[in-house]
């Protein structure tokens, strides 16, 4: 009896578990084609725009998205952003044009900026409280799988095909999450999304924006445990940019060192995802953030004061063995303590700040290590991050603040209003 309720209860998140795994290795697939392509087409500089496309996506897409979001059907919504991914993903090879495939990409990376909230409101209605924690966790051994087995998956693909080929599989295997995805329940058929204002204007853009900046005063411990753990992903991000470049100038690295540094990376990401499946539910999620993110910043101090190889791969194993902890923790405390009813337009006003201060985060970095040094600016990223973490923990683990991390904890709708 025990078995078969555990079997109906994670049914559907077993399925959406399954769609996730697939778009996920999937883009990693696409990811690593699409920058063979255009390097073979323009060059290094061809490809450091492909980067650009996706940040500028994020920020183009993001200040107006959260509004369209909750006011449509999350399931078809998903649905339709796959489809969409996966028909323009399917267009890349009959390009010759670099400027045609950047406008292409440009498309695939809005619907992808998008999917990302719908994902994580739908998430939230469909997972019950008390599983929320399990799933992320599983979630998170996904993401990581994906992020060791896609670029293996696309490596195989190249010897037996072409990236052209390689691309025309991921638009398959987008096209496929999509159809597991018609499997999932229409959690929202019955409900009453938000009608009014229909056309999507400036108008109803200033309006939800100010909901945003009114839930964020209302509930201001929510907006810095955000804002706090978004500093960390920016500093990450900005020093993950100058990551090769240390790695080769600073530490005079190889090719195939710095390669293996990688490997390792990747091996730290699946051990801390397993290990995080095993003790999720024995630790509470306030810890998960608040240690986690100190080991994050640990591994990162470590790899930055380095100066072989060895000392370097225990910092890259200690920061991605820990991403899993803290995004875990992060995506059960966000879930717990953001209305669905306004999720897509908090996290995508929040992410449009993101995004923004990732862009600007990174281009300082860039120009401090030109003009500085690569050495220092990594250093400096390192303590900052670390500073911001030790905030970040001090925060979680006030014993006044258990409540947000409970899985009773409810927040009440009507005070967003």
């Amino acid at each position: 009896m025990r078995i078969k309720k555990f079997i109906r209860s994670w049914k559907y998140p077993s399925i959406l578990l399954s769609s996730i795994g697939f778009s996920s290795i999937g883009e990693w697939v696409y990811f690593i084609a699409l920058n063979l392509i255009v390097f073979d087409m323009m060059g290094v500089i061809a490809v450091s725009g492909l980067y650009i496309l996706r940040a500028s996506s994020t920020l183009f897409t993001n200040f107006w998205s959260g509004s369209l979001i909750d006011r449509l059907n999350k399931k078809h919504l998903m649905v339709w952003l796959t489809i969409f991914q996966a028909v323009f993903i399917a267009l890349l090879p009959s390009l010759s044009s670099l400027w045609a495939i950047y406008g292409i990409v440009f498309l695939i990376s809005i619907a992808s900026s998008m999917y990302e909230p719908t994902s994580m409101t739908y998430i939230t209605k469909l997972i019950p409280r008390h599983q929320r924690k399990r799933f992320n966790s599983f979630r998170s051994l996904i993401d990581s799988g994906a992020f060791v087995i896609g670029p293996a998956i696309a490596g195989m693909m190249f010897m037996i095909g072409t990236p052209n080929f390689a691309i025309y599989i991921n638009a398959i295997a987008l096209f496929v999450s999509s159809l597991i995805t018609l499997f999932m329940p229409n959690i929202e058929k019955d409900d009453v999304i938000e009608t009014k204002d229909e056309k999507l204007s400036l108008k109803v853009l200033k309006v939800d924006w100010q909901l945003v900046v009114d839930f964020s005063r209302k509930h201001v411990y929510i907006m810095v445990i955000y804002l706090l753990f978004s500093a960390v992903m920016v500093l990450a991000t900005a020093i993950d940019s100058l990551e090769v470049a240390f790695s080769t100038e600073v530490l005079s690295l190889s090719e195939s060192d710095y390669g293996f540094l990688v490997s390792i990376a990747g091996v730290g990401i699946v051990i801390g995802a397993l290990v995080n499946i095993i003790i999720v539910k024995k630790v509470a999620t306030s810890w998960l953030i608040g240690l986690g993110s100190l080991m994050v910043s640990s591994g990162y101090i470590i790899y930055a004061f380095s100066g072989n190889f060895l000392i370097a791969a225990i910092g890259f194993f200690i920061l991605s063995f820990s991403m899993a902890f803290i995004n875990t923790g992060f995506d059960t405390f966000y879930q717990n303590n953001v209305p669905v009813e306004v999720m897509g337009r908090v996290g995508s006003v929040y992410g449009f700040i993101e995004a923004f201060f990732i862009i600007i985060g990174t281009i300082i970095f860039g120009i401090m290590a030109e003009v500085i040094s690569i050495h220092f600016v990594v250093v400096l990223g390192s303590t900052i991050m670390f500073a911001v973490t030790i905030i970040l923990f001090i925060f979680n683990t006030q014993p006044s603040k258990t409540e947000y991390y409970s899985e009773e904890h409810q927040l009440q709708t009507s005070e967003t209003n």
